[in-house]
C-alpha cells in the first residue's frame, strides 16, 4: 500500500507540474499555441510518465534504506542517529550567522543554497564520527546498556547459571576453580541438595559422616568468599524420586548448566540435552601432555611389574613406569618419556632413565 501511495504521488506531482508549467513558457511560444488546454494536457501527460519513473526510483531506494535500517545493529543505528542530530544543530549554529549578512537580491540564492550543503556536510559527519566512534560514546554514558545492545545483537551471550549437586560439592575442587576466575555465572545450590548433604553427614557411616561434613563446610567457604554468586533454590519436585532426576528437572526449567563430578548423572543428563560441566573432565583435560622424548623429574617409589621397572607418579596422580627404575627407588630421577597408554583406569606414561638414554 506504502510503495502505491509513493509512486501515486509522484505521478500526481508530475502531472500537476506538467499541467501548470506553460504558464512559464515564453509569451511569444504561447502565442503560437492554439489550444492551451490541449498543450497542458499533453505536458501533463508526460510530467505524469517522468513522475512515475522518478517514483519507482524513490520506492525502490527507500525500501533498500529500510531493509538497512531493520539489519542494522542497534547501537549503530542509535549512533548514527545521535550524529546526525549533533550534525545538524551545529551546522545551524554555524550557518545562523550568515542569513544576517547584507547579501544583494541578486545573489539572494546562496543562502538557502549554502544552508542545504551545509546541514548536508555537517548531517553526513556526524554520521561517520558516530560510526568511528558511537560504541565508545556509549560505554561512557552507560557501560551497562553498551553491554545490553551487545548481548541484543548477539556479540555477547550471558552466562549460564550453574547448579552444584552432591558429588561436587563434597569433591571440595569447586572451591579452588572459583578462586581461578574461570567459572562464570550464577551458583544455584538446590534444598533437596542440601538435604542429601545432610543426611550424609548425619549417617552411621563414619566416612560418609565426614564426607558430608566436609561438603557442608565447603560451602559455607564458598558463600563467605563468594556472597553474591551463591543462591539456595527452594524448588523441590514430590512426584520425583531421585535428587539426579530433580536435577535434571531444575537444569531444563531453568536453562542452566549442571556442575558434577557423578559421571552417571552426566550420561543422564546429556541424552536429556542439559549442558553438564565435569570437574573430572576438566582435570583431564588440564593434565600436561608428554610426548617422547619429554624430560620428567621424578621420585621412584616402588618397583613395577617386571623385574627392572620403577614406578613413580606425577603431581596430577598420572602413573610413570620406568625401565630399568629400579635401582633408583627412593630417589629422584630425571627420566625421558618413551611412549604413553590411555587406560580406564587413567593415563600410564612409559620412560627411561635419561643417564642410560645418552649411553646408548
Amino acid at each position: 500500500m506504502l510503495d502505491a501511495i509513493i509512486i501515486f504521488s509522484f505521478i500526481l506531482a508530475g502531472a500537476g507540474i506538467g499541467f501548470y508549467g506553460i504558464d512559464l513558457l515564453p509569451e511569444s511560444v504561447l502565442q503560437q499555441v492554439t489550444s492551451l488546454e490541449g498543450l497542458g494536457s499533453v505536458t501533463a501527460g508526460f510530467g505524469a510518465l517522468i513522475g512515475c519513473g522518478i517514483g519507482l526510483v524513490f520506492q525502490t531506494s527507500y525500501r533498500r534504506l529500510e531493509r538497512q535500517v531493520r539489519e542494522m545493529p542497534p547501537d549503530i543505528l542509535l549512533s548514527r542517529a545521535v550524529g546526525l542530530v549533533i550534525g545538524l544543530l551545529i551546522a545551524n549554529l554555524m550557518l545562523a550567522p550568515l542569513f544576517l549578512l547584507p547579501i544583494p537580491s541578486e545573489f539572494g540564492f546562496i543562502k538557502p543554497l549554502t544552508a542545504v550543503l551545509g546541514s548536508i556536510v555537517f548531517a553526513v559527519s556526524g554520521m561517520n564520527l558516530a560510526d568511528t566512534h558511537g560504541r565508545t560514546l556509549l560505554r561512557l554514558i552507560n557501560p551497562s546498556s553498551f553491554e545490553s545492545v551487545l548481548v541484543a545483537e548477539g556479540t555477547l551471550k550471558p552466562s549460564s547459571t550453574k547448579i552444584l549437586d552432591t558429588s561436587c560439592i563434597i569433591d571440595g575442587r569447586i572451591e579452588n576453580i572459583l578462586e581461578t576466575g574461570f567459572l562464570e555465572g550464577q551458583l544455584l545450590i538446590p534444598q533437596f541438595v542440601l538435604q542429601e548433604l545432610q543426611q550424609v553427614a548425619d549417617a552411621s557411616n563414619e566416612q560418609k559422616r565426614v564426607r558430608g561434613r566436609r561438603g557442608l563446610d565447603i560451602l559455607n567457604q564458598i558463600r563467605d568468599t563468594h556472597p553474591n554468586r551463591v543462591l539456595i533454590n527452594q524448588a523441590d519436585y514430590d512426584d520425583v524420586a531421585t535428587v539426579d532426576a530433580k536435577l535434571v528437572r531444575l537444569a531444563q526449567e531453568l536453562n542452566a548448566t549442571l556442575l558434577t563430578n557423578d559421571y552417571n548423572l552426566n550420561k543422564v543428563a546429556s541424552l536429556q540435552q542439559v549442558p553438564v560441566l565435569n570437574i573430572n573432565d576438566l582435570a583431564q583435560a588440564i593434565r600436561p601432555s608428554y610426548l617422547p622424548g619429554d624430560d620428567i623429574e621424578i621420585k621412584i617409589l616402588k618397583e613395577g611389574k617386571e623385574p627392572t621397572q620403577g614406578v613413580g607418579y606425577l603431581n596430577d596422580g598420572t602413573m610413570v613406569v620406568v625401565e630399568e627404575g629400579k635401582d633408583y627407588i627412593g630417589d629422584e630421577l630425571a627420566v625421558v618419556v618413551t611412549g604413553a597408554l590411555q587406560t580406564s583406569a587413567g593415563r600410564m606414561i612409559f620412560a627411561r632413565p635419561k643417564t642410560s638414554v645418552m649411553s646408548s
